[in-house]
């Protein structure tokens, strides 16, 4: 399948940036840079991000808007542009053919330190924005501040709802009560992104299908009379029972379903024992199952266990296992795509578009997809300048700022053309 970005004529225009409003002013670029590096500072884990809710609450209040905290207690969602969203100003009439574009944001951290020398590194220990959910934040936040002006003014074509989610590092994320919450409410569309390091600062990276992998969690426990090591014929060898579990539960698994479905369990902890001379009674292992293929995806539960029971059964070993469900793909619909790459033709010009590969992370986004037609965009957040790659999840990820003006503007005007995409 080719999954490359069409260039096709036919859908919705795009005028020459400098004809299209909706540009981030100086200040303002300079006041979301300093939102941006507090968040940084006080990074909050999931479904723990009160401060981070009452500064977005503050800053929009600010704005004249409405913002609702979700029922969760952290989160929150605000309209623009529609009857109700501002405290003042012109509003959009409520029409239910011209359904809200979304535009969401991810506002949690992750649990590991930050390493960096910077004046903005987090000054709470083991906590960091390692994902650039703070640049996510202040993107969706920036371009709702730009939103709400032109709306004042009428020059806004459809109303568009701000949707800053908690919880997306915690499976099965935050999304799913976002959406109980009523995030999706009136939504006929929404858009996302993700900073990419992989992806020079000014640029961004689209992809129509799946752009993301599922996402699953895996904790094993093996089970078996121990013993001493000189009489391993009286034991089950716990220890070898668990490192053929790793060694070969993948190994089976790649030869029961399609390779193209790209469905792999990966270890990241396994325990055993605590003497050089005595054979456990327990063991226990710990990783993912990732998954290219939604299909596929729904099938990984029922072929793991088989899996882990062949192999423990075949060591005489006893297994429990906890398959927690987490995300399913995140699948990017045509449409969509074509709209974000036809906001960003307008503002940058086609040569800041690049095809993006399928990741094999995971991304909670794709639970409003299940829902609604929508795309993530990759957001290119590496200096070009330099030639050192900071991954995502390690503590010393930075990104280059130029991608916030980069990420409101892309939004601001996919408000904007999708007025002119087809309901």
């Amino acid at each position: 399948m080719n999954h490359s970005i069409s260039r096709d004529a036919g859908t919705a225009r795009t005028p020459a940036g400098d004809q299209l409003p909706g540009a981030l002013p100086d200040a303002l670029r300079a006041e979301l840079s300093t939102f941006r590096r507090d968040l940084h500072m006080h990074p909050e884990l999931g479904n723990q991000e009160f401060r981070t809710t009452a500064a977005l609450e503050e800053r929009l209040e600010r704005a004249g808007l409405r913002p609702r905290v979700l029922a969760t207690g952290t989160g929150l969602i605000c309209d623009i542009g529609t009857p109700a969203a501002t405290a003042g100003g012109r509003a959009l009439a409520a029409d239910p053919a011209r359904p809200l574009l979304a535009l969401r944001a991810d506002i949690d951290a992750l649990p590991i330190p930050d390493t960096k020398t910077v004046d903005y590194a987090s000054t709470v220990p083991g906590r960091a924005h390692a994902c650039g959910h703070d640049v996510h934040t202040a993107v969706v936040l920036g371009a709702g501040l730009v939103l709400a002006e032109l709306a004042r003014t009428g020059a806004l074509p459809r109303p568009v709802r701000l949707i800053f989610q908690p919880a997306e590092e915690v499976l099965p994320g935050g999304a799913p009560d976002a959406i109980e919450s009523g995030a999706l409410e009136g939504v006929g569309r929404i858009l996302a992104v993700h900073c990419d390091p992989r992806v020079d600062a000014g640029r961004i990276g689209l992809r129509v299908g799946a752009i993301t992998s599922a996402c699953d969690r895996l904790e094993v426990g093996l089970d078996g009379p121990g013993g001493h090591t000189a009489r391993p014929h009286l034991t089950t060898d716990l220890v070898t029972a668990a490192s053929r579990v790793a060694l070969d539960v993948p190994a089976l698994l790649s030869r029961r379903v399609d390779a193209r479905a790209g469905l792999a369990v990966t270890w990241g902890r396994l325990a055993s024992g605590h003497a050089c001379n005595v054979i456990p009674q327990h063991a226990e292992l710990s990783g993912t199952v990732r998954c290219l293929d939604l299909d596929a995806w729904r099938q990984a539960p029922d072929l793991v266990h088989a899996a882990i029971d062949e192999v423990a059964t075949l060591h005489g070993a006893k297994s429990q296992i906890t398959y927690v469900r987490g995300v399913p793909p995140v699948v990017n619909e045509p449409v969509t795509v074509q709209l974000l790459h036809s906001a960003m033709a307008a503002r940058r010009g086609e040569g800041a578009i690049e095809d993006t590969e399928q990741s094999l992370g995971g991304e909670d986004f794709s639970w409003y997809l299940e829902h609604v037609p929508g795309a993530m965009a990759r957001l290119g957040v590496h200096p070009p300048a330099d030639t050192t790659r900071r991954d995502l999840h390690r503590g010393d990820f930075d990104v280059d700022e130029q991608a916030i003006k980069v990420g409101v503007e892309l939004f601001t005007a996919c408000a904007l053309l999708d007025g002119d995409l087809p309901d």
